[in-house]
């Protein structure tokens, strides 16, 4: 194809996608609105339409890994997504009540309160790691809160993406939900519409490119993004249940999950110890790797020869890698892309395992000798989407907690906060910017209009000219 011919094709793509939003935003306007009863009604159709289909999306899922253990994706794609959409459903009602606010006893008696004001159509570009909960997740916020939704799921998982369209497409109408497939063209130009508020997951080099996409239009945006979440293991941590949590935040997925330890501080005395432990973990829940179906491939070839280069630069600048290959299988030759657990010993700021976000089932492991040497090399880096620390001396804790900033954390565990639905969960900085799940998705998704009712005695009336010693008393009084 020519490069007038690609450029001719982009912009009929652009036109498409401005006519869907055109008419998805006119029966919005038309409609006003929906009921809690409407509202409840999409939730239960998106939540059937994941269901009804599961075989079909788990055979998707891991066809597009090359391996996907399949009670991994039930587990974080298809029950956590379901029990987001029945806490939505149980709550909503509540949730669009209007919220009193008081009053200033200056303008009693009026009286104010918030009304909750869905914004209209949602655009949502959801990414390849858990391809059916990071979108599925953010449509159903964006329906409790009642919008129409325009969703770009991702290229990296075809399947799963085309499956998605043609399922939400029996079960919505083109007003309510349009799913668009396609490359990095379709994204770019999906990126650009004049949405009502834009939704991303992904990468923090592409969030700028979104967010910058967004400013054209003043389209307010939610990053949901990554970086190097760090693992902190306190000197008097239950060392055993610490690396259990560990290897399975870190190793669910191969490693390709936004909020999994990137690395881990451990006291210098205790590296051996964590070392051997991690091993026996590893040997535990995974006894081979190459056959088993419960340990997952890298999704592409692309990040798999990503993730060998990261492991060669740091052989290759000092660093002693550790693969833990309980089987001593040979993955030379293997028709997936599966990389065993590699812990990197020794790792440098030069290294470039230490400079990205892994994503992968690569771990570095660094020593502190006085737990402040951790805190500080944390706040010496890019703010993280998620910190955890094992330890079970509240001051050790607390200390960890107080002067780290991350978008989450957990304390003696790893990951599990992004399943509790009552818990915002977002980034901060480079790790992104806004919230959802639960009731803080509804409100990313509404608009809070503030709303002052003033009563037929209005005491206001004595503050109109002409101007006295009346009302200057009158402002006397409240100077006070």
């Amino acid at each position: 194809m020519s490069t007038v011919e690609a450029r001719i094709e982009v912009g009929g793509v652009a036109a498409a996608l401005r006519t869907t939003l055109d008419r998805q935003r006119k029966d919005f306007l038309k409609m006003g609105p929906p009921s809690v009863a409407l509202r409840r009604d999409r939730l239960a159709r998106l939540k059937k339409a994941l269901l009804d289909n599961k075989d079909a999306f788990l055979d998707a899922v891991s066809a597009d890994f090359g391996h996907r253990s399949k009670h991994e994706t039930m587990l974080t794609d298809f029950v956590v997504t379901a029990e987001g959409i029945k806490h939505m459903s149980k709550h909503l009602a509540k949730w669009m009540q209007p919220e009193k606010r008081p009053t200033s006893i200056n303008y009693f008696p009026a009286s104010n309160r918030i009304i909750f004001q869905p914004l209209g159509v949602i655009g949502i570009i959801s990414p390849w790691n858990y391809p059916i909960q990071l979108a599925f997740g953010p449509m159903a916020a964006a329906f409790a809160a009642g919008n129409r939704v325009m969703l770009k799921p991702s290229e990296f998982t075809p399947r799963t993406s085309d499956l998605m369209a043609k399922v939400l497409g029996a079960a919505f109408s083109d007003l309510e939900v349009s799913v668009v497939t396609g490359g990095p063209d379709v994204g770019e130009a999906f990126s650009k519409l004049p949405y009502d508020h834009l939704f991303f997951t992904g990468a923090t080099s592409v969030g700028r490119h979104v967010m910058r996409a967004a400013a054209e239009n003043l389209v307010p945006v939610t990053l949901e993004l990554g970086g190097k979440s760090p693992t902190i293991v306190d000197r008097g941590a239950r060392m055993e249940a610490a690396v259990g949590s560990i290897v399975q935040g870190k190793f669910l997925n191969a490693g390709q999950t936004c909020v999994a330890p990137d690395y881990v501080f451990v006291p210098e005395e205790k590296r051996d110890q964590f070392i051997d432990l991690v091993s026996k973990q590893v040997a535990k829940s995974y006894p081979t790797l190459k056959d088993n179906d419960d340990y997952t491939s890298v999704v592409n070839q692309r990040h798999y020869d990503r993730l060998r280069g990261l492991i060669a630069d740091a052989k290759a600048k000092g660093a002693k890698v550790v693969e833990v290959n309980p089987g001593n299988e040979n993955f030379e030759q293997q028709p997936t892309h599966k990389i065993p657990p590699t812990l990197i010993l020794d790792a440098t700021e030069d290294m470039k395992v230490m400079q990205d976000e892994i994503f992968g089932p690569l771990m570095p492991i660094k020593t502190y000798r006085q737990i402040d040497e951790a805190i500080d090399y944390v706040n010496d880096h890019g703010r993280p989407l998620a910190l955890y620390v094992f330890s079970d001396d509240k001051a050790v804790q607390n200390k960890v907690l107080s002067r780290t900033t991350s978008g989450g954390a957990c304390i003696n565990e790893t990951v599990m906060h992004v399943a509790q639905e009552d818990l915002p969960f977002g980034g901060v900085g480079p790790s992104g910017m806004g919230s959802y799940h639960g009731r803080d998705g509804f409100l990313t998704f509404s608009h809070k209009k503030s709303v002052m009712h003033q009563s037929k005695f209005n005491l206001l009336s004595m503050m109109r000219p002409p101007f006295g010693p009346r009302i200057e008393k009158l402002m006397a009084f409240m100077l006070k």
